[in-house]
């Protein structure tokens, strides 16, 4: 019944025409902060899923790594029965470690790391070739595949090259006091470029696994790492359980959240902080509820009058008004929440907002809609509608009336 006061308050006629204008006012500011809400968080949920996408084509989806230190050890007997688990589809066997490489007048650090010939079955790298070609060579005739940032440091052209990088690899547990044969050289010939991100552009080199190993110094059964590709449809958390008992706990398994842990959380820290802020918007346009209610109960004083003399306790005359906060935001909410899927659907489309520059990876601003985010702004347009119809509804319900005749 109080609903239905409500509807109907909202609708009628006002005498002062001031209480319209603070309505439409309060509905319009929870419209603009509800469609700001959506749009920032669509556009952060972009954002994120272009960045995971990128970071996947690099990161495998379960890594195997040692606990302390860089490198483990792990049998043949170990890696069949990896390669054994339900769920795993193939797996990458990887040495990777920090070098100076050198091209004439250019040099530059890098981590380089060297990978076998499932690498490109466990990750999207190869797909990531803007030129020449993914091959990795021998152990004594190593191709390189370079970031397109330590291609531009080195100077080189990787489709064009013909000559060899010098590399500089530290090599472990050295006994000699030469201290040149704890840093031999090696050379490697440049044979494709990838771009996937900065991050990875600019730092990584990726090589013959047969060759790293060799000037790193590693055993045969000695690795940085086992990195794992799960098949189609299958569980990735189901899969890194059983590998867990598998192998105990002397190896730590992470799958790809877990490895860029920081980066997930960073970034989910940053939406919810400009929502927070975005949220700012809806307390503005709750003084505006607030002013809308209170003059609307100045105005219909006799209406509550008589509902009083008709028997309405102090409780529905409160949930009436409150009832009025929550049809106000309620509106507002809708109509902002409903324009601003409308537009991201659309740019989705057709890309119509351009992002600056042309450096990217795409060029135009990713959105992406997800129905927890639309429940979550809802959820917090009704607490805020009824924390601000509280004060007046209360006030009118406590507030005396008397009925002349």
């Amino acid at each position: 019944m109080y609903k239905l006061f409500a509807l109907r308050y909202f609708k009628a006629k006002k005498s002062t025409n001031a209480i319209n204008i603070i309505s439409w006012v309060s509905v319009t500011a929870i419209a603009v902060g509800a469609a700001a809400m959506v749009l920032v968080l669509s556009v952060y949920n972009g954002f994120e899923d272009l960045v995971k996408s990128l970071y996947s084509s690099f990161y495998p989806e379960i890594k195997v790594a040692p606990v302390s230190g860089k490198t483990l050890f792990i049998s043949d007997e170990q890696l069949k029965k990896i390669a054994a688990t339900p769920g795993v589809a193939v797996y990458s066997k990887v040495a990777e470690e920090k070098a100076a490489v050198i091209n004439g007048d250019y040099q530059t650090i890098v981590s380089i790391k060297g990978v076998d010939e499932n690498y490109t079955k466990v990750t999207g790298v190869a797909d990531k070739i803007i030129r020449g070609k993914f091959d990795l060579g021998t152990a004594d005739e190593p191709l390189a595949i370079l970031g397109s940032g330590v291609e531009g440091l080195l100077g080189v052209n990787s489709a064009t090259s013909i000559y060899q990088l010098t590399t500089y690899i530290p090599r472990k547990a050295v006994e000699s006091k030469d201290p040149r044969a704890s840093l031999p050289q090696g050379n490697i010939l440049p044979a494709g470029t990838f771009a996937i991100q900065q991050d990875f552009d600019n730092k990584y080199i990726i090589t013959n696994l047969a060759f790293i190993k060799k000037q790193i110094g590693l055993q045969d059964d000695e690795y940085s790492a086992i990195e794992i590709k799960v098949k189609p449809e299958e569980s990735i958390s189901s899969i890194k359980k059983e590998l867990i008992s598998l192998l105990g706990n002397a190896y730590k398994v992470e799958d790809r959240y877990e490895q860029n842990r920081t980066l997930y959380n960073v970034m989910q820290l940053e939406k919810w902080v400009i929502f927070g802020i975005l949220s700012l918007i809806l307390i503005i346009a709750a003084f505006n509820m607030i002013g809308a209610l209170t003059m609307l109960v100045l105005e219909k004083k006799k209406d509550i009058q008589v509902l009083q003399a008709m028997g309405a306790d102090k409780s529905f005359i409160k949930k009436v008004l409150l009832s009025e906060g929550v049809l106000l935001a309620s509106i507002g909410a809708f109509s902002g929440m409903l324009l601003a899927v409308i537009f991201c659907l659309l740019q989705q489309q057709f890309h119509f907002i351009p992002l600056a520059g042309n450096s990217f990876v795409i060029d135009y601003y990713p959105v992406k809609v997800l129905p927890l985010d639309l429940v979550v702004i809802a959820l917090t347009i009704f607490i805020v509608a009824i924390l601000a119809s509280w004060i007046p509804a209360t006030k009118a319900s406590n507030q005396p009336f008397e009925l002349k005749v």
